[in-house]
């Protein structure tokens, strides 16, 4: 049997999801949402980051207006200015300005009164593209978030949990040294909680 390579994993993998038909893709997107609230990091948490959806992604809006009614402060990414390959996390909420960066993808305008040192987040919600039941999670291929993760190695914080649709399932993502594996990921149908949870 011959494996798929990433790039084939990727293509194969966000066309699944954007072949989910709009009226199915908000009831997923509710139903992750709650089982998302119902996760032991998330119940706790003060500081969340996340992201804005995309690419038949499954909508991060019901998570973010949840915990704005939880009184969850949020945050998102942006390009880091003079730091190539990492990300920084600004304040959001429901009157940010956005503004799209070189890949499209909305970010907040920099304001550095708005920024979340990444070592006093409680949780960031993680986007992928596959994962499996050990963890391992496929990105878009940059290493932005490996990169943002990568301090994990010596401490227990931020919680990194990744969202997903079930079809974004794949039976085994070969883990490479830069790596950082996710504790938990959440589907619309369950919570895949890993050894690596505390």
């Amino acid at each position: 049997m011959v494996k798929s390579s990433p790039s084939d994993m990727r293509t194969s993998i966000r066309a699944k999801r954007r072949n989910i038909p709009l009226h199915l893709q908000q009831d997923l997107s509710v139903t992750a949402c709650e089982r998302m609230l119902s996760q032991k990091p998330l119940l706790k948490a003060k500081h969340v980051a996340l992201y804005l959806s995309q690419d038949g992604e499954l909508d991060t809006q019901p998570l973010i207006q949840a915990l704005w009614e939880r009184g969850v402060k949020t945050y998102l990414p942006r390009l880091h200015p003079f730091c190539a390959g990492h990300l920084l996390f600004l304040h959001y909420h429901s009157d940010t300005p956005l503004v799209a960066n070189r890949f499209g993808i909305l970010e907040p305008i920099l304001d550095v009164t708005n920024v979340m040192p990444i070592k006093d987040m409680d949780v960031i919600v993680t986007p992928l593209v596959a994962f499996d039941v050990a963890g391992q999670r496929l990105g878009m291929g940059g290493g932005y978030y490996d990169r943002t993760l990568a301090h994990r190695r010596n401490v227990d914080r931020p919680i990194p949990m990744g969202y997903a649709h079930d079809c974004q399932q794949v039976a085994h993502i070969e883990a490479q040294a830069w790596d950082i594996p996710l504790p938990y990921i959440v589907t619309p149908t369950r919570a895949i909680i890993s050894h690596l949870s505390k």
